[in-house]
């Protein structure tokens, strides 16, 4: 298992000793998602925080229509999951897949109760990704009513440095909200422009 990505995560926003890294290491449990395999599907009931350490996922609706609207990725070093369905243990809204081979470490939400209880300040650590997850959601929520199709590329761009020239573009334009043919003309202009 690949614990020091995750523990390096940790000390971003708090300190662990030797001895509360291994109670933590513990409760975690490694898999392997090949690509296109689902962890999550619509409808289920998420039971686990996911942390990325190789590859990448994604989390994404489906409408009725049958398009899909990409959520959020997370490549290396990011945390995912549905957190209506993680937090209520109700029926969930999200399809989490991978892009292509990926490694993940899950804490499941027993095992997270259980660290709150053992090691307080895991409750610090993870109220804090929670109010990041919700600042981001409620920023690309602002983004998605008030930018431009190239402003909310540029955001994506500094949001998800290392996926620029890895995802596929039709990844990317449903992120950002728009068709993948307006995605390669906004591109191409762009190109063109420089």
């Amino acid at each position: 298992m690949t614990s020091s990505l995750i523990l390096d995560n940790l000390a971003k926003h708090i300190h662990l000793t030797k001895e509360e890294q291994d109670i933590f290491i513990s409760y975690l449990q490694s898999k392997t998602i090949k690509r296109k395999q689902f962890l999550l599907t619509y409808g289920d009931i998420c039971k686990h925080s996911i942390f990325v350490t190789a590859g990448c996922l994604r989390g994404y609706t489906v409408d009725k229509g049958g398009i899909e609207h990409v959520l959020s990725f997370a490549p290396p070093d990011w945390w995912i999951a549905d957190m209506y369905s993680l937090l209520s243990q109700k029926p969930g809204i999200l399809n989490i897949d991978a892009l292509e081979d990926t490694d993940v470490l899950l804490l499941s939400k027993a095992n997270q109760e259980k660290l709150y209880l053992q090691i307080p300040k895991f409750e610090h650590f993870f109220r804090i990704i929670t109010e990041n997850s919700l600042v981001a959601s409620q920023q690309r929520l602002i983004d998605g009513l008030s930018l431009t199709a190239e402003e909310r590329y540029n955001n994506f761009c500094k949001r998800y440095p290392t996926l620029i020239d890895h995802l596929p573009q039709k990844q990317i334009a449903s992120y950002i909200g728009i068709t993948p043919e307006f995605f390669s003309r906004m591109r191409a202009n762009a190109a063109r422009k420089k």
